[in-house]
């Protein structure tokens, strides 16, 4: 990887460690629950890691911000957007406030609607995992930074599935799936960690039939793409776009090859 891009993403990686900090900050102590508009949570470790994210990128990059947290940018302003930040300062704070440790800090560079670089972080166990288009998909752990996919090590066909998000849509397709290939592994896990686990080839699916914003896997997507995978829209079999009119995503799969499409 060129220096310069190495450089950048090193900067991004630090960046996604202080939201961490940050986060983890909150999580050790009494925090308290908002509730958003939409129902969901909202705690001062989301508003914290946004405000820390957002000031740095601004004063570092030029190119706009799209937030969770400050999303209420109008398409008419950001439709011309060539490249942007899109970040999810907190993936999975449901998982945060029931203290599961499944949360993530998501941070990804959008180029003409498609992302191009990701950082994921995990605040609980400190493990990094990013990747830029045409560099490949690296993770680090403990001190150690491994390219992506790991070695094979498993001979199962494991589908990863949402713990706070699951549907009946969702077990329909793990019956299908099951039908079709014999007996699977499922396994549930929060936030975009579900993504890290296809790019890492310890799941072979991941299937989102349910809502999800833009935020929420543009990060992902990238990590698993560059290990060779894919993230498809679930009925167009078409690869999922960014800056969108409505910033919600269709529903989804993350594929570790070609074998379930």
């Amino acid at each position: 990887m060129p220096t310069g891009d190495a450089t950048r993403i090193q900067s991004l990686i630090e960046l996604s460690r202080s939201a961490g900090e940050a986060i983890m900050a909150v999580y050790n102590s009494d925090f308290t629950v908002e509730q958003k508009a939409d129902k969901s949570p909202l705690t001062a470790a989301d508003k914290n890691s946004h405000d820390l994210i957002a000031s740095y990128l601004g004063a570092h990059f030029s190119y706009p911000v799209l937030s969770e947290e400050g999303k209420g940018i109008p398409y008419e302003d950001r439709k011309n957007w060539g490249q942007f930040w899109l970040v999810d300062p907190l993936d999975g704070t449901k998982e945060f406030v029931k203290k599961a440790g499944d949360f993530t800090v998501n941070i990804a560079l959008i180029r003409n609607g498609e992302p191009v670089l990701g950082v994921i972080y995990l605040p609980v166990t400190g493990s990094v995992y990013y990747a830029e288009k045409g560099a490949g998909a690296f993770r680090v752990e403990q001190g150690k930074t491994e390219r992506l996919p790991l070695p094979e090590h498993k001979n199962s066909l494991t589908v990863v599935g949402s713990r706070s998000h699951a549907t009946k849509e969702l077990e329909h397709y793990i019956e299908m799936m099951t039908k079709k290939y014999g007996e699977i592994e499922v396994v549930s896990r929060g936030s975009s960690l579900k993504f890290c686990l296809v790019a890492e080839g310890r799941a072979e699916v991941y299937p989102r039939i349910g809502p999800t914003m833009e935020w929420d896997t543009a990060a992902g997507q990238i990590i698993v793409e560059e290990a060779g995978g894919r993230v498809l829209e679930f009925e167009s079999r078409r690869p999922l776009r960014y800056n969108k009119v409505s910033l919600l995503n269709p529903n989804f799969l993350a594929l570790r090859g070609n074998r379930y499409v």
